[in-house]
């Protein structure tokens, strides 16, 4: 119930400031067509039907309150996963929630930075002859989803983190089995990026490749620390 809420303020709070929100994930492609003529684009959106330009509000207002609600969501989710932990284990609970929290917004704003450039390679390869024009419902489409893409990839740390806390996975595994790992990332890259250019597939694969270790250096140092507590 509280999620339902949390995501119905946070969808009235982006139509409120819709107009701005818009301008923000346009500018990308504004300034690429701005400072690249031979991309043989405007930067300009267009309504191709009467429900374009309100299903292009409707997708960003929704999105978006998922996105302002997320401390709510993970909130509930931890909330659900809380019975069936020792109270141990329940003392991350705020410690995940921050860094779930942090590393969705540091994902989403990679995902921001790379858009210009994987619209540079995209329309690149469109060919010289051929005019850009973006339909808005279309365009908004390809940055949430990127945004939410990156964002989601970027709290797999927490997942692994969390595994190797309640012993579901040791780091040694983690570590013998990371060529696999790479490939499971990359593979896993390639499909949840909706523009899936080799530009976004690596800009999100290298991040993600990086946070594995770093998430398994993270369990590792908590267990033993956890040992030596225990030892103590």
């Amino acid at each position: 119930m509280y999620s339902i809420l949390a995501i119905a303020v946070g969808a009235i709070s982006l139509l409120i400031v819709y107009e701005p929100v818009l301008d923000f994930l346009t500018a990308p492609y504004r300034e690429l067509c701005a400072t690249n003529a031979s991309l043989n684009c405007d930067g300009m959106l267009y309504a191709l039907g009467p429900i374009d330009g309100f299903s292009a509000r409707v997708r960003i207002a929704l999105w978006g309150g998922v996105v302002v609600a997320l401390p709510v969501l993970l909130w509930n989710i931890w909330r659900f996963v809380v019975p069936a932990l020792t109270k141990r284990e329940q003392r991350y609970s705020v410690m995940f929630i921050v860094s779930s929290i942090v590393l969705f917004a540091l994902g989403a704003y990679l995902a921001y930075w790379t858009l210009d450039k994987a619209l540079q390679f995209l329309i690149g390869w469109s060919g010289e002859d051929v005019t850009q024009n973006y339909q808005i419902n279309k365009y908004v489409n390809l940055v949430v989803l990127m945004m939410l893409a990156f964002g989601v990839g970027f709290l797999s740390p927490v997942l692994l983190v969390f595994l190797q806390l309640v012993e579901v996975v040791t780091p040694r595994t983690l570590i013998t089995q990371w060529r696999y790992a790479i490939v499971i990332i990359f593979v896993v890259a390639a499909v949840i990026t909706p523009s899936g250019d080799p530009f976004t597939l690596f800009a999100l694969g290298l991040p993600l490749t990086v946070l594995y270790l770093i998430a398994v250096g993270i369990g590792a140092l908590a267990l033993w620390r956890r040992s030596k507590t225990a030892e103590a």
